[in-house]
């Protein structure tokens, strides 16, 4: 009997009807000119908000995976609605979206899970949790045949970021993509966030991945992702991946218009050529 997660946001965070979600989902990407065109992606960071407000700057990060061929996905969250003590990856045969359901790669997440005391498969973070539900449909609208691995973080101290990179660094390949799931402050004015937010786009922009974590833990700045985003570069910089650019930023204000109290976003690429 396979165990398939069900979406829980759709119809909120994203259009519930196939046709409509495709449809908005290719008309974002179409909108995107990015300056850079890596050859050789390691990851990318990518917001979690509702598509009316992140989704065409996620569409940034999403199209330059268009003409690649990975075969995984790394889906790195946080936890919005439960705390647990590390990384939990879903115990599951599936993720559904409006799209379709696409497959977890177990054999790829015991590889990732092997000698780890923080990584482990379960279902802790997974019942209700949107912000690796809403990368799925990018996913599948620019990457064929790939098979995911959703990992969400219910502690984002240093140790469990650390032990999820190490982890991480062992088992990637070339045919290993990973997303990092974050947005940034949340309901500051406008001027306020970006002042925070461009802490956060400054240490991607320098690969400083310590500086990152050391800003977030001493509140410098605000990233609900933020555990995630430096577990991904660290990896990066273990496996010699190390240039990064900011592709997009963005704030809820530009589309609402109320600028008093905003959440802000941005779509990165880390790669190595």
């Amino acid at each position: 009997m396979s165990k398939t997660r069900q979406p829980a946001v759709a119809g909120l965070f994203y259009p519930g009807d196939p046709s409509q979600l495709r449809n908005d989902v290719l008309a974002m990407l179409n909108l995107v000119r990015n300056q850079v065109n890596p050859e050789k992606i390691f990851g990318i960071v990518s917001p979690h908000a509702g598509y009316i407000y992140s989704g065409q700057t996620a569409s940034y990060g999403f199209n330059l995976l268009k003409n690649h061929k990975f075969d995984k996905v790394i889906i790195i969250s946080p936890s919005h609605r439960e705390y647990f003590p590390g990384n939990s990856i879903y115990d599951g045969d599936a993720y559904k979206t409006p799209l379709g359901c696409v497959e977890i790669d177990k054999e790829f997440a015991e590889k990732i899970i092997q000698g780890s005391k923080t990584v482990f498969f379960g279902m802790a973070g997974h019942r209700q949790e949107h912000a690796v539900e809403v990368q799925i449909p990018f996913l599948q609208t620019v990457l064929n045949d790939f098979k995911i691995i959703p990992i969400v973080m219910g502690d984002q101290s240093k140790a469990f970021v650390d032990d999820l990179a190490v982890q991480i660094s062992k088992a990637a390949d070339e045919k290993t993509v990973i997303v990092a799931s974050s947005d940034l402050s949340h309901f500051y004015n406008k001027q306020h966030a970006y002042k925070l937010d461009s802490i956060v786009a400054n240490r991607i922009m320098e690969f400083d991945w310590e500086n990152l974590q050391n800003d977030l833990d001493s509140k410098k700045c605000e990233a609900c992702g933020g555990g995630p985003i430096v577990a991904m570069m660290q990896a990066a910089y273990l496996t010699n991946n190390k240039k990064s650019v900011i592709l997009h930023r963005s704030d809820s204000g530009d589309v609402s218009g109320d600028n008093d109290e905003v959440v802000g976003y941005l779509s990165a690429v880390i790669y190595s050529n």
